[in-house]
Parts: structure tokens; C-alpha cells; sequence
């Protein structure tokens, strides 16, 4: 079996001005503050996104889904999620698992994170055992943690059968 590693990261901002909700994992998540972004700018499958764009040498979420492209205006990002698991099938690549870091001072995530997970696992055709999904403050430092960003780190094995 060939094994290859991908890491993925994305950032965007928060407001409460904002007319989006915040959603993590394809999860709404009940917030005083929505994202700024061109889709509906879930961090967390930006990142898991790049990072199995990444793990398959296929080049990045911003080539593949450009945010200049209308198409992608407004888009749930459950779309490129599962666009690009079938780019991933094509090259005969499963995701092994898959660790998510998401970075958020507030609101407080546990309430989301079985949610989250079992929405992750079944975006990406595996176990729930297969994912892990972690929240952070950034302890009231930088954008994120002075509550005007969220970002996500993930990383993720695949293999090719």
C-alpha cells in the first residue's frame, strides 16, 4: 500500500455584521458572530479540503475552487468536500484518518464536536473512529483569539489501494 501525509489550513474572518452563520464540519454552530467568506466558509472542510488536495499532490483548494469563480459563490462547502473525494477515488486513494484542529475563542465547541465528527466520517466515507476533531482558544491572543477569526488545522493519512 502506498501511504502519503497532507496537511491543510484555512483562516477566515468573523463578524457580527455578518449575514453568514458560522458553520464548522457542515454544522451550523450558534454564534453572535458570522464568517466572512465567498462560500459559506467552513474552516474545517477548507482544511481538510487542501489537506487531501494536498496528501494526492493534486494542488490547492484556491486552484481547484477559486473564490473568482461565481460557481462558488455562496457554495456549502459540503460540495468541494465531495468533489473531492471523488478526485480522490479516481487516483484509488481512502482517507486512513484524519485529525482537525479548529482554533475559535468563542463559543465553545464541545457541544458540536460529536456532530461535527460523525458529519466529517460520512463526508469522507470512513469510521467516526477515523476522525478527530479538537477545539482551541488561542487564549485571547492574536485575531482568533481576541474573537475576530477562526481557523483549522488538519492532517490526514491516506492510502492507495
Amino acid at each position: 500500500m502506498n501511504f502519503r501525509i497532507g496537511i491543510g489550513t484555512d483562516l477566515h474572518r468573523l463578524d457580527s455584521d455578518s449575514t453568514k452563520p458560522l458553520v464548522i464540519g457542515g454544522i451550523q454552530v450558534s454564534s453572535a458572530k458570522g464568517v466572512i467568506a465567498h462560500s459559506d466558509g467552513d474552516v474545517l472542510i477548507h482544511a481538510i479540503v487542501d489537506s487531501l488536495l494536498g496528501a494526492c499532490a493534486l494542488g490547492d483548494i484556491g486552484e481547484i475552487y477559486p473564490d473568482s469563480n461565481p460557481e462558488f459563490k455562496d457554495k456549502k462547502s459540503e460540495f468541494f468536500l465531495l468533489e473531492t473525494v471523488k478526485k480522490l477515488k479516481q487516483q484509488n486513494y481512502t482517507v486512513a484518518n484524519i485529525d482537525c484542529v479548529i482554533h475559535l475563542q468563542e463559543p465553545k465547541l464541545k457541544p458540536y464536536k460529536a456532530g461535527i465528527k460523525e458529519n466529517i466520517a460520512r463526508m469522507l466515507e470512513i469510521g467516526e473512529n477515523c476522525v478527530n476533531i479538537k477545539a482551541k482558544t488561542r487564549e485571547k491572543l492574536d485575531a482568533v483569539g481576541a474573537g475576530n477569526a477562526i481557523e483549522a488545522i488538519v492532517s490526514v493519512l491516506v492510502m492507495q489501494s
